[in-house]
């Protein structure tokens, strides 16, 4: 049935696109407008082809069949379509370039920095890279993993600890896992996490929203005067500190470990070239950010957080660790390992409820170290300190005092009363320096400071005189940081892979040749359920490079990013209409952070109208498993909610147990539809028995990509949801990030959307902050711009009906092959749909991993596997599929349970067979010693077209449980990835 997608004039497309849409309130999306058949894989012909498989005669009918008549929304979006690609880049040009692009010396833990461009291009830049998943198939994702390892290993060897995880969203987040790591695994059980006032204060912000529902108590203090009898379970220390004083820490940490206390640093990583790693005198745990090695400030994101601890802690760090292990080969082979989606099995027990990471940029900052080396990395750093020592002399000839020595690249300046007057002459220069307090002021510099640069800042403070010296006179190569006792001594990056790759030759061929190991959507469909992997189209990531985005540090004043102002209200307004709410929130940058976010302005909801005691969220079965991690981490208790025969809430639990927690009940947390792929018919009720008994409802929009332009959560019955940017607005995964997880409230919840102690915003009695940044991964919100901006809302609308016509094709040509495990009253799926793989177990002992590793073979990423329902997988093939790319995965889909119905009749060894020694490499195919029961062109090449063009798959199936038997996180000798 593989056939090539038609492309039709606009007046063929015109005339059937009415007669498929069949909707008086909508106009044709297909007429006129060039990218909504772009981003669209099935063309109106296609669409007609599908319909009548399925019965149906448009795409309304479709929607009636599948969304219950009571949500949906009978009003056309109020978001207009502009026509073209270049006049909606065009338009967004303009508003970019409302933002004024300053020379900034802030600081803060944000840093300009310069980007590589063999690495912008090939990576940044690369839809081999960015439209990669999350690498839980280890098989076609060898190439981030290396990449990911690498950035593991720099975490390591800068910071002097044991082991590093794969990344976390950002440096205020990595401190408050820290603080939660701590507390759990103290042996005190004492209730008070102690932070050094030298902390930035978006950090301390962070770790105070995340403390006060689990009952912490924070106190914020000077390291030099603390009093240990105030029995504190955990302290952090900020290194260098946020003025740039560079404190050593050796004495207090040892007082702090005779309390029983766990010690975090954050620490900046440059420094760490030139200063004592923080695990030489003692750190328990070092947290910080990679935003400086090469990653754009981008008005606050997104960068990639790191976190490091000792073995010890191993099996409690947060986020993903990627380990070495090795294939049935015995090949060297690299996966995620221990807390690979640990929230879908310990779920309301899970350590943290962050399944994202910032992969792409941790891949990024890794390839940054990889390209300069530890010679270069120290070259930078040690430039930059002697720029700032330079400064300071000259700032002292000046009559200025500066704070403690010694420091790396941040100066605290003491001003006698004419701060704002210094802070004006800088402005008037395209400059922003640090406003402590009225007689402080901080200056950072970074890779991009010139000389040119420090002779500016001298002139800001010298006023109306020329200072009376130049930069030649007093440049300093004499370091406050090597006549101390804190200059570093320990080697660093000793590994060949940081030590090879310097010519652009050489590491343009190492990054094409991780990249080719890796499946993306460059190659084919990744049908991932809940994941909703679309097209990221070109025109949306152009922007993400502007400099106009990208050089804005987060705390500017306000109105030197106007041009971002214009693009949140927009997103705003545009995502509001969308879902129906009356307030949204663009801080929490991941799916997970959202999810935080929106249980915690419930409950601070609650506990502003005196029902303090309201702490029970109730959460279906089926729910993803983030969803009762967070629940926990937002200080509630989480209550299971049943699930019928269909996959649905069973109500009659729902509504015995909200009438049994009625007093407590603070909310429930559902998904819409349902993680099993329909759209719930009794949704109203549900909202309606929650609020009955006091409690508000959480939509997870996980699955949002199903309601755009047919229903909104605010209208039936929602009261907060999160938005994955990265899913229904075309933000890419990235490998397993960025993320964006904006909320959407309705108005009695927005006075407690999330605010920010730095820049002021949110909520009048917001939560607090949730991410460093006020509005977190700024720099990547210009995507989902662009793609609402071409799309406008009779495009968005179609998109969703198309992605629900292609989950329902596919449901309809498998379902004689592989039942179909849940679908609605109608007999349709929403978006998604679920095949039940669990009978070959008993039929042929085949498990729900062969048949994806299988899947590998004949080119695809496989769907979601054992999620939600164990033993099944879930396929969402999104609405930019072609039908070609649609029938491809189908026939090989047919083609492998042709193969299991061999072995269930005898023709094939149940145990050696083309599944279970799928997916079958180069490696297979020479094997001079083919001893297997079928051929070798059958193993590489198990359904048509695959000789034309074929993914090879870099290793054979990995052992699993080796790897998190012989637990190693950091890279191998070079001789291990060429090991048969």
């Amino acid at each position: 049935m593989t056939q090539s997608p038609t492309r039709f004039t606009h007046a063929a497309n015109d005339a059937l696109g009415e007669r498929l849409h069949q909707r008086s309130t909508t106009a044709n999306p297909w007429a006129d407008a060039e990218f909504i058949q772009r981003h669209i894989g099935p063309q109106p012909a296609d669409i007609d082809k599908m319909l009548g498989i399925l019965g149906l005669s448009s795409l309304a009918e479709l929607v009636d069949r599948t969304v219950p008549a009571a949500i949906q929304f009978q009003q056309p979006l109020a978001i207009e379509t502009v026509q073209s690609e270049y006049t909606v880049l065009n338009k967004l040009k303009q508003i970019a370039a409302k933002n004024q692009v300053f020379r900034s010396y802030i600081g803060m833990g944000y840093a300009n920095c310069i980007t590589p461009t063999v690495i912008q291009r090939n990576i940044l830049e690369n839809p081999g890279w960015y439209t990669q998943y999350t690498p839980y198939q280890p098989e076609i994702s060898q190439g981030r993993l290396e990449a990911l390892l690498n950035y593991q290993t720099v975490i390591m060897d800068l910071t002097g600890m044991a082991i590093a995880n794969a990344s976390l969203l950002d440096e205020g987040t990595a401190a408050a896992e820290a603080m939660s790591m701590s507390y759990g695994i103290q042996k005190t059980k004492f209730n008070t996490f102690w932070i050094s006032e030298a902390c930035h204060p978006q950090t301390i912000d962070v770790i105070k929203t995340r403390a006060l529902p689990l009952g912490i108590e924070v106190v914020v203090g000077n390291h030099r005067s603390i009093d240990f009898s105030h029995q504190i379970f955990g302290m952090l220390l900020q290194y260098p500190a946020t003025d740039g004083a560079v404190y050593d820490y050796q004495e207090v940490i040892e007082q702090a470990h005779q309390a029983g206390a766990i010690v975090t640093v954050a620490a900046d990583l440059l420094s760490l070239t030139l200063l004592k790693p923080p695990g030489e005198f003692g750190a328990d745990i070092v947290v910080g950010n990679t935003q400086r090695f090469g990653i754009p400030l981008g008005y606050g994101g997104p960068h990639a957080a790191y976190f490091a601890t000792k073995d010890a802690y191993k099996r409690q760090i947060p986020g993903r660790l990627v380990g070495v292990s090795k294939d049935k080969r015995g090949k060297t082979a690299l996966r995620l390992a221990l807390q690979t989606r640990e929230q879908h099995i310990r779920r309301d027990k899970a350590t943290s409820n962050i399944c994202t990471a910032q992969v792409l940029l941790a891949i990024m900052a890794g390839m940054y170290v990889v390209y300069h080396g530890p010679e270069g990395l120290r070259s930078i750093a040690q430039r930059i300190h002697n720029l700032t020592t330079t400064l300071a002399t000259g700032l002292t000839k000046l009559g200025y005092s500066i704070g403690d020595a010694p420091y790396f690249d941040t100066l605290q300046v003491k001003i006698s009363g004419n701060a704002a007057e210094i802070l004006e002459r800088a402005k008037s220069q395209q400059i922003n320096l640090r406003s402590i307090d009225l007689n402080n002021l901080g200056i950072s510099l970074d890779e991009t400071t010139t000389p040119a640069d420090v002779m500016d800042l001298w002139q800001i403070f010298a006023g109306d005189k020329a200072p009376d010296f130049t930069f030649s006179e007093i440049d300093a190569n004499n370091s406050s940081i090597q006549a101390s006792t804190l200059a570093r001594t320990s080697e660093y990056l000793t590994h060949p892979v940081f030590n090879i790759y310097h010519s652009e030759t050489e590491l343009l061929r190492y990054i094409t040749r991780l990249q080719s190991k890796d499946l993306s959507l460059t190659h084919g469909m990744i049908p991932l359920g809940s994941c909703t992997m679309k097209l990221n189209a070109t025109s949306e990531m152009v922007p993400v490079t502007w400099a106009e985005f990208g050089q804005i540090h987060p705390f500017v004043p306000v109105e030197q990013a106007q041009g971002y102002q214009v693009l949140f209200d927009d997103l705003e307004r545009w995502l509001a209409e969308i879902t129906g709410f009356d307030a949204i929130s663009l801080q929490p940058n991941a799916g997970s952070q959202g999810e935080y976010a929106g249980l915690l302005v419930i409950r601070e909801y609650h506990h502003q109208r005196g029902d303090v005691d309201r702490n029970v969220c109730l959460i279906p079965q089926s729910a993803h498993g983030t969803n009762p991690a967070s629940a926990v981490m937002a200080g509630m208790q989480v209550v299971a909610i049943a699930c019928d025969n269909d996959g649905n809430i069973d109500v009659e639990d729902l509504r015995a147990k909200a009438a049994q927690h009625q007093a407590k009940l603070a909310a429930l947390m559902v998904t819409y539809p349902s993680t099993h792929g329909v759209f719930e018919e009794a949704i109203v009720e549900i909202c309606s028995i929650v609020h009955e008994h006091g409690g508000q409802v959480y939509m997870d929009g996980a699955n949002l990509n199903a309601q755009v332009g047919l229903c909104r959560p605010g209208d039936f019955g929602a009261d907060v949801c999160h938005l994955n940017l990265h899913k229904t607005f075309c933000i890419p995964h990235g490998g397993g990030g960025p993320g964006m997880g904006p909320i959407g409230v309705m108005a009695h919840l927005a006075p407690y959307l999330p605010t920010h102690k730095v820049i002021p915003m949110g909520g009048k009695q917001g939560i607090g902050a949730v991410s460093a940044a006020p509005w977190s991964s700024a720099s990547i919100l210009p995507i989902s711009w662009v793609y609402i901006a071409l799309m406008g809302g009779a495009g968005l609308k179609l998109a969703t009906e198309v992605a629900i016509l292609n989950a329902n094709y596919i449901a309809k040509r498998l379902e004689n092959h592989y039942a179909v495990l849940y679908k609605g009253t109608n007999g349709f799926v929403a978006h998604e749909c679920i095949l039940d793989l669990r009978e070959f177990k008993k039929t042929a002992e085949i498990e729900v991993d062969d048949i994806a590793k299988r899947l590998i073979d004949c080119g695809f990423h496989p769907p979601t596997v054992s999620w939600p329902v164990a033993g099944t997988v879930m396929v969402e093939p999104t609405e930019s599929e072609s039908l070609a790319e649609l029938d491809r995965f189908c026939d090989a889909m047919i083609a492998i349970r042709a193969e299991i119905r061999e072995i269930e009749i005898g023709n094939v060894d149940k145990q050696n067979n083309a599944l279970k020694n799928a997916p079958h490499t180069i490696a297979d195919l020479v094997d001079a010693n083919w001893d297997r029961p079928y051929s070798r062109e059958q193993a590489v090449y198990p359904v048509a077209g695959l000789q034309d063009y074929k993914f090879w798959p870099a290793v054979g199936r990995i052992d699993q449980a080796y790897g998190d038997r012989n637990l190693v996180c950091s890279c191998l000798p070079m001789d291990a990835y060429s090991q048969e």
